[in-house]
């Protein structure tokens, strides 16, 4: 099921959808794709959290006093009676996806699969000066369940997964080229946090996959439903590879690294001894019976 904004009907059009889709058949589990979702509606967003929820927080909002806090809490009633589910995000889930992603993650009722999401975490309001003029200002942060603030570092996947091979590049050389963290002005993460800098994206599509036709982040969320929602199973059975820091493995990388490691593996186990099967003995020959002895006269 994929949501590409948060307006006013989304929490409705989505459990209209996740209704009839489980009068049509017969679910296993679930894929919730909020990839390229650039926010919206925060009641939205919980409405949807709400959706995979028996209750608890789905989102706080805290701002420079300590005591201004909004809490905001879920429902009982999980539509998906506890099935496996997988959300699908990456660095254009943005803000009331965030939330989503965040709350799922946090009450572990989902696994994230994809890319770190965007890292928009701040609420703005608008100011209304008068005379067609107006001033937005930052009031607060968004937080998720566990206290995680989302400013700037934004939801990390519990299953990293690139696109393309393009694309773990990017990451690779630059993990800040598309999120909240690449604006300077940006609002500062909380004390001691920070977005996550160029890696090695832990699995990227096989050189013969075919991008245009295929997707593999979506393969990949489908192979955790095929685990019952274990994302340390489908991460022990992977279909593409690591790719390193730059398309070639260097010296001392990672990715070197776990590639002397096999070849020393493989060099170090002994070689199967071939045998050559026993040639069959011929059959012995029967001995001849007895003569009878010839009577005395």
């Amino acid at each position: 099921m994929r949501i590409s904004s948060f307006n006013e009907n989304t929490a409705k059009e989505a459990r209209d959808a996740l209704t009839e889709l489980k009068a049509k058949h017969k679910l296993k589990g679930l894929v919730l794709d909020l990839r390229n979702n650039p926010g919206g509606l925060l009641d939205q967003s919980v409405g949807v959290a709400d959706m995979f929820l028996e209750g608890g927080e789905v989102v706080s909002q805290r701002g420079r006093d300590t005591s201004d806090i909004v809490r905001y809490h879920a429902k009982k009633g999980d539509m998906m009676k506890g099935l496996p589910i997988v959300v699908l995000t990456n660095p254009g889930s943005a803000s009331a996806a965030e939330i989503v992603a965040g709350a799922l993650q946090d009450q572990k009722r989902a696994s994230i699969v994809g890319l770190t999401t965007f890292g928009k975490g701040s609420v703005q309001s608008v100011m209304d000066l008068g005379e067609g003029r107006a001033v937005k200002l930052t009031i607060a942060r968004y937080y998720t369940p566990s206290g995680r603030s989302i400013q700037k570092t934004g939801i990390e996947p519990d299953l990293e997964v690139a696109q393309s091979q393009e694309q773990a590049k990017i990451i690779a050389s630059s993990a800040f080229q598309y999120s909240e963290a690449a604006y300077k002005n940006a609002l500062d993460a909380d004390e001691g946090k920070a977005r996550r800098d160029k890696h090695e994206v832990s699995e990227v599509p096989p050189e013969d996959y075919d991008t245009k036709a295929g997707d593999f982040q979506l393969a990949r969320a489908l192979d955790v439903l095929k685990y019952n929602g274990d994302v340390k199973l489908a991460a022990a059975n992977p279909r593409g590879k690591a790719y390193a820091a730059t398309a070639e493995a260097k010296p001392g990388s990672r990715f070197e690294k776990k590639m002397q490691a096999k070849t020393a593996a493989a060099k170090a186990a002994p070689e199967a001894v071939k045998t050559e099967p026993a040639a069959p003995k011929p059959p012995e020959k029967p001995a001849e019976p007895a003569k009878p002895a010839t009577p005395k006269p």
